[in-house]
């Protein structure tokens, strides 16, 4: 019997959270080892765009318990 486990809402926003405040860490570290200005600003632009969006995750995970 093939049984799969399907990922619930909750689960994916979760997940998806997660990947955005990791990509905001790596963003951040790529910005501050890069002698490059401009890759550097871009960098740190992803980063802030990147937390904006782990933010808004993080809203509607909040919301989604209660």
């Amino acid at each position: 019997m093939d049984k799969q486990i399907e990922p619930t809402t909750y689960d994916r926003l979760m997940r998806a959270w997660e990947n955005s405040m990791e990509l905001v860490r790596d963003f951040e570290s790529y910005s501050k080892k890069i002698e490059d200005e401009e890759v550097k600003f871009l960098f740190k632009k992803f980063a802030e765009d990147e937390g904006m969006h782990a933010s808004k995750l993080r809203q509607i995970l909040d919301n989604y318990k209660n």
